[in-house]
């Protein structure tokens, strides 16, 4: 038995990719489009064979690329033993069906592959529901190329189709079972969720949400404010789960940080509505910190992106720090500087070696700042444990020891004031 594991062949699946370019389509160019496309197929752990790209006035309702220029492409796949072909566009459950016939092998859009590579990266027990609904949504419509082999037979009365239409029915039934009991317990996720963030809104720590492109280095960035240890790797989708932790500002202000699942141009509408328990993170927020790979040569087609992700859950006139990471990787180059007057409240840093990480504390903190209230206080020496907690939980701005008694003007989160109202100067 081991030495048929050993002999087994293993190669990694060989993919072909198919963009196009339509004249009706407006944005990012195809090839830099095709170009992401072959990341997220190494990230799902394909061995790119080959792309092509076609240029098309309208996708062709039977086949998306032209019939012709597809017959041309399944000659080099059969040629160059491709498995799987990848086309970069949405196919419709009908264009997937005539491609496979054409290819003779099995056909991916570019939301398949996301949910693909989502399922493989998804830990805990929501990240899997999420995906798991996001598939049974896209599949279900599509039920019927799965099918397309069983026979229609005719029948009498109550007895209209055969096998194959008896077949579909009982999985178009048993995936919409499944979708029903995915969002009952998705939608006990979201009440418990609601139930977290009202205990958070008790205790007045603001929260701050972080947010970017997929392997922007948002992970990186939690993990270097916090010293958490969430899992951060230089591939796509690295991370899907949304992980919080405490960040404590210079400032003595508590934070509550929250990493979350990476966006991407084009991203699928049904994987945003499954993200929508965990994506409520980011609406819910007090602050976003917007992190971009500055090394990038698309990097402000990346901002693009994201924000139009966040105008589609209602996040996009929430309070944004842009920070631009990845510092270590660029000279002093001028494009940064063009970018920065098209964005306010920016901050420049290197999540990997902590350049810049303090200014980005002391941003956060003058963002949240209206959370505190500002407070002059007159201390007895001798209560010596009352000065020490302000310290602890205050942000103290100026401090006087001469006198009867200690001075001081500090902002303190509000509900500590009852704590500290017997010392605040009345004149």
């Amino acid at each position: 038995m081991k030495a048929l594991i050993e002999t087994r062949n293993t190669r990694p699946e060989r993919v072909f990719l198919i963009g196009t370019e339509l004249k009706s389509r407006s944005g990012p160019d195809a090839r830099e489009l095709l170009a992401e496309l072959g990341e997220l197929a190494a990230t799902a752990g394909g061995e790119i064979a080959g792309e092509g790209l076609q240029k098309l006035e309208a996708p062709a309702p039977a086949t998306f690329i032209g019939k012709g220029k597809a017959e041309e492409f399944a000659d080099y796949c059969k040629r160059n033993d491709v498995d799987t072909v990848i086309f970069d566009d949405e196919l419709s459950p009908a264009q997937s069906r005539n491609l496979e016939k054409i290819f003779n092998c099995k056909v991916l859009d570019r939301t398949e592959l996301i949910l693909d590579i989502f399922a493989q990266r998804a830990r805990t027990r929501e990240g899997k529901l999420q995906i798991e609904l996001a598939q049974l949504r896209h599949l279900l419509p599509r039920l019927t190329r799965f099918w397309g082999h069983l026979s229609r037979q005719a029948g009498g009365i109550g007895m209209r189709g055969g096998e194959g239409e008896s077949q579909l029915e009982a999985d178009r039934r048993k995936v919409q079972e499944r979708i029903d009991r995915i969002s009952r317990d998705l939608d006990l996720v979201r009440r418990r969720r609601e139930t977290q963030r009202t205990g958070r809104q008790r205790s007045q720590w603001p929260l701050a949400s972080i947010v970017g492109y997929t392997n922007a280095g948002k992970s990186t960035l939690l993990n270097a404010l916090t010293g958490a240890d969430v899992f951060a790797e230089d591939i796509l989708f690295a991370t899907l789960d949304p992980t919080t932790r405490r960040l404590k500002l210079p400032t003595n202000q508590n934070v509550l940080l929250t990493d979350t699942v990476g966006f991407i141009r084009k991203l699928p509408h049904g994987l945003v509505e499954a993200f929508k328990a965990t994506l409520e993170e980011v609406v819910q927020a007090d602050l976003l910190l917007h992190v971009v790979d500055i090394s990038h040569p698309q990097a402000e087609e990346q901002i693009a992106a994201v924000n139009a992700v966040l105008d589609e859950i209602g996040a996009g006139e929430k309070s944004t720090i842009m920070i631009f990471n990845k510092m270590d990787r660029i000279g002093a180059d001028g494009f940064i500087a063009g970018l920065k007057e098209k964005f306010p409240h920016t901050v420049e840093i290197s999540a990997k070696t902590g350049e810049g990480l303090p200014h980005l504390l002391a941003e956060i903190g003058t963002q949240l700042r209206p959370k505190r209230e500002f407070l002059e206080l007159k201390i007895p020496h001798e209560r010596a444990e009352v000065i020490a907690r302000l310290h602890k939980v205050g942000q103290v701005i100026e401090r006087r020891y001469n006198g009867k008694t200690a001075k001081f003007k500090a902002r303190i989160p509000p509900h500590h004031h009852d704590e500290f109202a017997p010392f605040i100067a009345r004149d």
